[in-house]
């Protein structure tokens, strides 16, 4: 079987190498990659894996990672044991290697190499000194207090409705194809393995899917959700993931959305402007409601979390991020401060040339 498997086993290689030279392109020439992957191929693409992803509650993506595993565990035994040789195994590994990357790339990751947030969305980019920065900071503080609500539990389907709507909404000024497929949220089949790794969702590239781990908090679920639809729209960035996600619950109709992102945004905000002795004293104007939320969601999944799973995640994730592109590997969430910041400049800009006029 292996060998009738591996008759063509070089047509694989080859299209992994043409893979690998169209990645080449794009990195080189991002505007290529916008117009003919990330606006032409890919909506098509993710239409027609999600529809038929759809059709199934569970996750395909969880049960072809499950497929990979088994079966290469199978193969070492079987090597061991001598039924298969070495030499099989070897190309059954390297094509099977290959056929993946051809795979991810096609069916989502050549969107690593599309045009940076402020050249998509036409955003110039400012550099904040410190007194805007805290000034920002101010803003998001009073901005989650004034969002805050208690939230015990949540309506998941009125959310996804919530948060479709409001991509709907803003597509045009976040430069998405909608709709782009369907994005019906799934939930992850090893949620607590995942939450050992503190990993509260994910995007499954090669089946067009969101997963939303079931041990996020109701408080979590709208920015969750909506940072994973971001992936699924073709943004590989987790920073402007986050970004999207802030955007679309803050500016939609649900004030449990506006909350939940606001509230977890502010966090980067206060970590970034920690090193500032005037940052306290802002900090200590947050309502204590909203510092037992932050406490609540800390205890939550600290008691989930497992240190040797979480840093061996979070190595892996770091490792896969500065491979595709993203130079700050997982520090990558973070950068949202900035674009905040230079989308909030430019409605400041805006306004103000408004009121010239």
């Amino acid at each position: 079987m292996i060998k009738l498997f591996f008759r063509k086993s070089w047509l694989i290689i080859w299209l992994a190498v043409f893979t690998f030279a169209i990645s080449r392109v794009f990195s080189a020439f991002p505007a290529i990659a916008e117009q003919f992957y990330s606006q032409g191929f890919y909506p098509f693409f993710a239409s027609v894996l999600s529809f038929y992803s759809s059709w199934f509650s569970f996750s395909l993506d969880d049960i072809f990672y499950t497929l990979l595993i088994t079966c290469l565990s199978v193969l070492i035994v079987l090597v061991i044991l001598k039924k298969v040789q070495v030499k099989e195994f070897g190309l059954l590994l390297i094509n099977s290697l290959a056929a993946c990357f051809v795979l991810f790339y096609w069916l989502w990751g050549f969107n690593y190499f599309r045009q940076d947030f402020n050249v998509r969305l036409g955003i110039p980019e400012v550099s904040p000194d410190k007194q805007e920065l805290l000034a920002a900071l101010g803003k998001l503080v009073d901005e989650t207090n004034a969002s805050y609500l208690p939230v015990d539990s949540i309506d998941r389907l009125a959310a996804d409705s919530v948060i479709e709507a409001s991509y709907k909404k803003h597509a045009a000024g976040l430069k998405i194809t909608y709709p782009s497929g369907i994005r019906q949220p799934k939930h992850i089949t090893y949620g607590s393995f995942f939450a050992k790794a503190m990993i509260s969702g994910y995007y499954g590239p090669f089946f067009n899917e969101v997963h939303v781990n079931n041990f996020v908090l109701p408080i979590e679920y709208p920015m969750v959700l909506a940072h994973e639809k971001a992936h699924q729209f073709g943004i590989t960035s987790e920073a402007e993931a986050n970004f999207y996600a802030w955007l679309v619950c803050t500016q939609s109709s649900d004030q449990q959305a506006k909350y939940s992102a606001n509230l977890y945004i502010l966090r980067y905000f206060i970590h970034e402007a920690s090193r500032f002795e005037e940052a306290r004293e802002i900090v200590k104007k947050l309502r204590d409601e909203v510092r037992q939320d932050y406490a609540k969601i800390r205890e939550h999944w600290m008691a989930l979390r497992n240190e040797k799973i979480d840093e061996m995640a979070g190595k892996v994730n770091d490792a896969y991020l500065k491979a595709n592109k993203v130079e700050k590997g997982i520090d990558d969430y973070s950068g949202v401060v900035k674009f905040v910041m230079d989308y909030r400049g430019q409605q400041e800009k805006q306004g103000n040339d408004s009121s010239e006029n």
